[in-house]
């Protein structure tokens, strides 16, 4: 399955979804480099750039630790990526005039995220970001100072076979479809 978008709705957009079949591939550091810095680039209030990104490349000496803070559901594929990371959101703007609570922390960090997951596509790679993980495990296996919060992972990889998967997950390795704008967004005063 393809999805379907207007045509003046930008390719890599429509292209991008989540597989979690990966090969195992190596991430060079270079490339990690182009994806985090695109995801410097997103917007933020005050253009403060509350994200800090965490990663660890397959086979370094974080990876398995990373890989624990993940829930076993998760882990058990996310084991092939190429790069295990973390977004993590500064919860106050921070300066000499003191710390003021950040209300857009986590909304910016997810607009880096978007940035990271298209520029990951336009290199050749694929990612998937998940909310499965123990937070309190990823917290302490990130040594997180008190004000930051773990709010997602991610894998970032070559896509792999998706006969590697067990066969609950192989039937679900497909593109999936999207709600219609009429459901997502609308004219005046919210409507469930």
């Amino acid at each position: 399955m393809t999805r379907t978008a207007s045509p003046r709705v930008l390719p890599i957009i429509v292209d991008r979804w989540s597989p979690r079949a990966f090969d195992g591939s190596a991430v060079p550091q270079s490339d990690l480099d182009v994806i985090f810095e695109a995801a410097g680039l997103a917007a933020s209030a005050y253009n403060y750039q509350p994200w800090r990104f965490a990663y660890a490349h397959k086979g370094d000496a974080n990876f398995d630790k990373f890989l624990s803070a993940l829930v076993e559901f998760n882990q058990s594929w996310a084991k092939d990526a190429g790069v295990l990371v973390f977004a993590v959101s500064d919860e106050f703007m921070r300066s000499d005039r003191g710390n003021n609570p950040n209300h857009s922390h986590s909304f910016d960090t997810g607009a880096a995220w978007a940035n990271a997951a298209l520029q990951a596509l336009h290199l050749g790679y694929h990612t998937h970001g998940m909310t499965g993980v123990d937070f309190a495990k990823a917290a302490e296996v990130l040594n997180l100072p008190e004000g930051y919060r773990v709010e997602m992972a991610f894998v970032i990889g070559k896509q792999g076979d998706k006969s590697q998967l067990p066969d609950m997950l192989r039937e679900r390795e497909v593109v999936s479809d999207r709600k219609p704008v009429s459901d997502i967004a609308f004219a005046g005063p919210f409507k469930d």
